[in-house]
């Protein structure tokens, strides 16, 4: 199994982590250090672990969601995070973009049940699409941070480089997930 190098540079304190475990306000302290979005970088940490096997840590490439359904790992963690942005000025022009495109093209059904339904879906796969390189950016400062280790796994082999049809797979450290567990 081959873990991603990590593309940015490493500072003196990321390289000496220390041994001993890490109370959960030292993490956030350290998260907050590396990342310019600490509190949504905290909640990708925490639903990765949520869903990591207790066993190996490790979460993906695939999670079963409530609907029994086989969902890639990044694709996941958006959908999870999307209720946050519900009520954001963006989400909520991006709405009235989608609503006015599909009108346009005459695309809206007749029915407003399913005129909504066809919006949302919409939008949430926009949303999905931008949600993916902001999950991104968040493991990578996770990666920074040593709370997290990052590889691809999927057809033919594991591998270091995405592609491929190749999907994610982030595994907590020890270290985070002691922080993280409850007293």
């Amino acid at each position: 199994m081959f873990h991603q190098a990590d593309l940015f540079a490493a500072d003196e304190t990321e390289q000496a982590l220390p041994a001993e475990s890490l109370s959960l306000p030292a993490l956030i302290e350290r998260i907050a250090d590396i990342s310019q979005r600490p509190r949504y970088t905290f909640m990708v940490l925490n639903l990765i672990a949520k869903v990591a096997n207790s066993n190996s840590g490790s979460a993906g490439p695939y999670v079963i969601d409530e609907n029994s359904s086989r969902v890639a790992l990044r694709d996941w963690l958006c959908d999870s995070l999307v209720p946050i942005a519900k009520r954001d000025a963006r989400r909520l022009l991006l709405t009235g973009e989608v609503r006015a495109s599909l009108a346009e093209q005459n695309a809206l059904p007749e029915d407003a049940q399913e005129a909504a339904r066809l919006v949302d879906d919409e939008v949430r796969r926009r949303v999905r699409n931008s949600g993916r390189c902001n999950v991104s950016r968040a493991v990578s400062d996770l990666v920074r941070a040593g709370l997290i280790r990052r590889h691809y796994q999927g057809y033919r082999v594991d591998h270091h480089n995405r592609g491929a049809q190749r999907e994610a797979v982030y595994t907590i450290t020890e270290l985070a997930a002691r922080a993280l567990r409850p007293a």
